[in-house]
């Protein structure tokens, strides 16, 4: 089974950075394909960022250029680096991992941490 335990959210102003870590514990971590989501209140899940098992890494435009993903196989942790936060980052972050090797996590599909909560104010 897949454990993932996301931790590094809070409470900040608008322009101010965070930094979300995932800690897995999962023996085919390196092997996985890792994502984050976010969910608002009201809001679907959506995939704001993935990262194969190769290290490529893909993000959603409303966050390309202010969010970093990255991870890091030795510690079994993956990371989203978040900076010139806006308060419509408001949401609730979950760490994601693939269910299978040949595939990234979608939001039907994917072991899920618990989430953690990130909250912009203006």
């Amino acid at each position: 089974q897949v454990k993932l335990v996301e931790s590094g959210g809070g409470s900040v102003t608008a322009g101010g950075s965070l930094r979300l870590s995932c800690v897995a514990s999962d023996h085919s971590f390196s092997m996985r394909c890792l994502a984050w989501f976010r969910q608002g209140q009201g809001s679907e899940r959506e995939r704001v960022a993935f990262i194969t098992s190769g290290g490529n890494s893909w993000l959603a435009d409303s966050v390309k250029e202010r969010f970093i993903i990255s991870r890091d196989n030795a510690k079994q942790t993956l990371y989203l680096q978040m900076e010139s936060l806006k308060p419509e980052d408001t949401a609730t972050f979950y760490c994601a991992a693939a269910t299978t090797p040949s595939s990234c996590p979608t939001a039907a599909d994917a072991y899920w941490g618990q989430g953690t909560q990130v909250t912009v104010s203006s």
